[in-house]
């Protein structure tokens, strides 16, 4: 994938700075740099090099798909390259045998942006009533079970699971600021907001790691 970028590299590290809450103070130390040069690469009247780019990335946990941008906009060739599912080879053929091996439960590989990469055959099957107009391509498993032509209408936690998946995607997005989940955030909020759930498929208030999705068959 090809990142661009026209924003200055010390507007980036600041945002990134700021994402994860920390001073400059904070940084500077456990990047090993002063508080004065961190402060003017966020200013642009310094430019870093590249292994203070990388530096600033591993302290700031930067993901490697977001790191290109500021090696771009720092004035280098980007680093990291992602690779299709298709091509990923060995790493295709583990993801697919843990797939099968799920059987006969579904099971699904995502993207970043919950684009379905890979299904099991029980997971076809799960998804053969959804809507053509939902289902893409590409498939995003977050909009086919919130979407009203979707799953929504067979959901008996539809409350609870909209709010779970909803907290989801606005972490992932603070934390990763991936290209494509502010777009996915803001249609999976439009869609109508259901009634609460009843007590009993509504689940424990404490759920929040693992959400079961609860049926009508």
């Amino acid at each position: 994938m090809t990142t661009t970028t026209t924003e200055p590299v010390g507007v980036l590290v600041r945002r990134w700075r700021e994402r994860r809450r920390r001073s400059q103070l904070d940084v500077s130390l456990a990047a090993e740099l002063s508080t004065r040069h961190l402060s003017c690469i966020e200013t642009g009247r310094a430019n870093p090099s590249r292994d203070m780019v990388r530096r600033l990335c591993e302290e700031l946990d930067v993901p490697l798909r977001e790191r290109n941008a500021l090696y771009l906009a720092a004035g280098f060739a980007p680093v990291h390259r992602e690779r299709a599912y298709a091509d990923l080879g060995a790493a295709r053929a583990a993801v697919e045998a843990v797939l099968t091996g799920h059987e006969p439960n579904p099971a699904l590989a995502v993207n970043v942006r919950w684009e379905l990469l890979a299904a099991n055959r029980a997971m076809g099957l799960f998804l053969g009533d959804v809507a053509a107009d939902v289902t893409g391509p590409p498939l995003n498993v977050l909009r086919a079970t919130l979407h009203p032509d979707g799953l929504a209408g067979r959901i008996r936690n539809l409350a609870q699971w909209r709010a779970h998946v909803l907290r989801r995607v606005r972490r992932q997005l603070d934390r990763t600021s991936a290209a494509g989940l502010a777009e996915l955030l803001a249609e999976l909020e439009s869609y109508p907001a259901p009634e609460p759930d009843e007590p009993r498929d509504a689940g424990s208030p404490h759920d929040d790691l693992v959400v079961p999705l609860r049926l009508f068959f």
